[in-house]
């Protein structure tokens, strides 16, 4: 056998084992915490409330939300939410005319930069609110999205 294929293998098995001995396997680490009542929630006030605290927020230009004007498939609808606002801990966004609103949740770190791109499932036309967290307050910025065929059972 090959001296320098044994170390490359033997370099992959260690790595392999290090990476799974530091919990990188465990899924609530992967994760990160799962807000299952705010992904439960049935309206965008319950939603809120259980993923930020609170669900008094208000409109500011310094968040971006990029999202088309029409969607033409409702199970993929592109959303860019990008924001200028200091200490910002946690980005949600809210399709307000889904089921369950709540369409995902970013817990952020100090060393993270305020900016998350996604899917979401719109079951049809609504609003698309970005709620961003920053230094305790709720900030947002709303876009309304036209979807032409339903994701969420429609």
């Amino acid at each position: 056998m090959n001296p320098q294929r044994r170390k490359l293998v033997q370099t992959a098995s260690l790595t392999a084992a290090a990476v799974a001995a530091g919990g990188v396997l465990i899924p609530q680490r992967v994760l990160g915490a799962y807000v299952k009542a705010a992904f439960d929630a049935d309206d965008v006030s319950g939603a809120l409330n259980a993923a930020m605290g609170s669900d008094q927020h208000s409109s500011t230009d310094a968040i971006k939300l990029k999202a088309p004007d029409i969607a033409e498939n409702g199970a993929v609808v592109p959303v860019t939410v990008s924001s200028t606002l200091d200490n910002v801990d946690s980005i949600a966004i809210v399709a307000v005319k889904n089921p369950l609103p709540l369409t995902s949740f970013y817990d952020l770190t100090p060393a993270s930069e305020p900016y998350v791109s996604t899917r979401i499932k719109m079951g049809q036309t609504s609003e698309v609110i970005a709620v961003v967290k920053a230094d305790g307050k709720l900030y947002s910025s709303a876009k309304e999205v036209k979807v032409t065929i339903g994701g969420c059972g429609g």
